[in-house]
């Protein structure tokens, strides 16, 4: 049975696009998976942790000598970790703010980029360990070209995702949303008919 998580980084809940697009896919992967099953991780509404001295620490600790502090710092970092092991898809909704990410998935993704867990180091660099899965990033914006110069989201998402192994990803593009609407939720939706 396939999982699918299910990422939500919009600092609205009411008059998203990227949501309704991100509902669009949703749909979409459900009818072509029979029988899957979605988690969904709210990070634009929910307090993700930042990374702290503490959590380096910890994370850098090899876990059989980590004390109870050390595991209880690591633990929602634990259970994000296993939320994205357990998926054989991922859905990430970003919009684009200020030229980048949301803070909110920022964080998310300090949580998830662990070193021996979800990548680890080797001679000729780092190794994504998350090998297997596919990802589709759903990226709105209001003014930002995708992929354009000052679009520091869609290739950084890309890029994060192929580092923890994640290197088959489908941009779904509904940007610049506020220079001509119409236009912008058509790509979307030829994006997500094209699943």
């Amino acid at each position: 049975m396939t999982q699918i998580l299910r990422i939500d980084s919009s600092a609205r809940t009411e008059g998203s696009y990227g949501r309704v697009a991100t509902d669009g896919v949703i749909k979409k992967l459900m009818q072509k998976h029979d029988g899957a099953s979605v988690t969904v991780r709210e990070v634009g509404q929910e307090s993700i942790a930042h990374v702290t001295a503490d959590w380096v620490s910890a994370n850098f600790t090899p876990e059989a000598d980590r004390t109870p502090e050390q595991r209880s710092v690591l633990s929602a970092s634990d259970a994000l970790v296993g939320e994205v092991k357990a998926a054989g898809i991922l859905v990430i909704a970003s919009p684009i703010y200020n030229f980048s990410v949301p803070a909110s998935l920022k964080a998310w993704i300090d949580q998830i980029c662990r070193a021996g867990v979800t990548f680890q180091y080797s001679p000729t660099g780092p190794v994504g360990l998350l090998t297997g899965k596919k990802a589709y990033v759903v990226i709105t914006s209001g003014g930002t070209e995708m992929d354009g110069p000052v679009d520091f989201a869609t290739g950084y998402l890309r890029h994060v995702l192929s580092f923890i192994g994640i290197t088959d990803v489908t941009v779904i593009a509904s940007d610049r949303l506020m220079v001509d609407e119409a236009a912008a939720k058509a790509r979307a939706l030829a994006d997500i008919d094209a699943i």
